[in-house]
C-alpha cells in the first residue's frame, strides 16, 4: 500500500571519490532499508522512500517509536538487520512476507538507526542545519532497543574510509554539515561505497539447469534514456525458499516481449513484465557495460523500477 509521504525524502548521491574537510561529517553506510518514521498523535507509521507502508512488517519499532516523549514528529532513519557485528540487506529479508505477530516473534531481530529529524511537535525542522538536526534528534528521543541513534565522525575522508573498509562496512555517508534538508538528489549527502552493489530490475529469466527448479537466472538491466537496459544475468545467491518465491512471482508476470531495448539472446530465455526490482551485489562493470560476477541479495519494494538507474 502507498501512502503519502510526510515529507519528500532527502537522498544521496553515490561519489567517485572521498571528501575531507570541516564541512563534512561521516556517518557509517548501513545495509538495510530506508523509512521514515511519523507519528501523528496516537498512529505511527513506517514508510518507505516511495510510500509503501512496512508498519506492519516491523511492529516493535512502531512500539518504540509510539512510547516515545513526543507525539508529532518525522524522523528519517533505516531498518537494518545483522549478521554478526555488520548490517545485513540479506538477513534483512528473514522479515520478508512476515506481518503482525509473525513478525514480532521471527527470529530476524531488527533496529531501527534514526539519522535525522525532520519535524517534532510541529515545527518544520528542514531549513536548519544537519548538526543542529541531529543533536535536536539525540536530545529529543530516547534510544533504547530496538531503536538506535546513527552517531557521526568528523576527521579525514580517506582514513576513515579505509577503516570502514578494512572493518567489513558497507561504507560510509559523508553529509555536509551546514545543509538544510531537502528532497531528491542532492551532492550535499555522498554513498562512499566499499562494496558494489546496484538495484536492477528484473525483465526476464532462464530455464533451470540441474538440480536447481523453478529458473536458472534471472535477466536484469536499470533505465537510460532509452528504456531498459540490459545488465547482465544473475544466478547465484538463491536458496530453495527464495527460488520458490521468486518463481511464482515470475510465472505470474511472464509476458511475449522483451522489455530490455537490447535484449539477450538465447533458446532458453523468458521474459517478464518489468515492475521487480532486486539488490546485486557484484565486483565490477565490464566495459560493455555488464555486471562481472553478479549475486542475488535480495527483494526491494522501496523503489520504483523507474527510478532504477546505473550507479556510477
Amino acid at each position: 500500500m502507498d501512502e503519502p509521504l510526510p515529507v519528500e525524502p532527502m537522498l544521496a548521491t553515490t561519489a567517485d571519490s572521498t571528501v575531507d574537510g570541516p564541512e563534512w561529517v561521516f556517518e557509517p553506510k548501513l545495509d538495510g532499508i530506508r523509512l521514515l518514521a511519523a507519528r501523528d498523535g496516537g498512529r505511527v507509521r513506517l514508510l518507505t522512500r516511495n510510500g509503501k507502508d512496512h508498519s506492519e512488517r516491523y511492529p516493535e519499532l512502531v512500539d518504540a517509536l509510539g512510547s516515545q516523549p513526543h507525539d508529532r514528529f518525522v524522523a528519517d532513519g533505516e531498518v537494518v538487520a545483522f549478521d554478526g557485528n555488520l548490517t545485513s540487506f540479506q538477513r534483512l529479508q528473514g522479515r520478508s512476507g512476515k506481518r503482525g505477530d509473525a513478525a514480532r516473534h521471527s527470529a530476524v531481530a531488527v533496529h531501527l538507526y534514526l539519522f535525522d529529524l525532520v519535524h517534532l511537535d510541529g515545527v518544520d525542522l528542514r531549513p536548519s542545519s544537519l548538526l543542529d538536526r541531529k543533536e535536536r534528534l539525540r536530545s529529543s528521543f530516547a534510544f533504547t532497543d530496538p531503536l538506535r541513534y546513527c552517531t557521526h565522525s568528523t576527521g579525514k575522508g580517506p582514513e576513515l574510509l579505509d577503516h570502514a573498509c578494512a572493518a567489513g562496512w558497507e561504507g560510509l555517508m559523508a553529509k555536509r554539515v551546514d545543509r538544510p534538508y531537502r528532497g531528491g538528489r542532492s551532492t550535499a549527502w555522498l554513498k562512499l561505497k566499499c562494496v558494489a552493489d546496484q538495484e536492477l530490475v528484473i525483465g526476464g529469466f532462464t530455464d533451470p539447469r540441474g538440480s536447481r527448479s523453478r529458473f536458472g537466472s534471472l535477466l536484469v538491466g536499470h533505465h537510460d534514456d532509452e528504456g531498459l537496459r540490459f545488465a547482465g544475468r544473475v544466478g547465484t545467491g538463491f536458496d530453495q525458499q527464495t527460488l520458490d518465491r521468486l518463481g511464482d512471482l515470475l510465472a505470474a508476470r511472464e509476458q511475449p516481449e522483451s522489455p530490455f531495448v537490447d535484449p539477450p539472446t538465447g533458446r532458453d530465455l523468458h521474459w517478464v513484465r518489468p515492475d521487480l526490482v532486486c539488490q546485486v551485489g557484484f565486483t565490477e562493470w565490464t566495459t560493455s557495460g555488464r555486471l562481472r560476477h553478479p549475486r542475488f541479495l535480495g527483494l526491494r519494494d522501496d523503489k520504483a523500477p523507474s527510478e532504477v538507474r546505473r550507479e556510477r
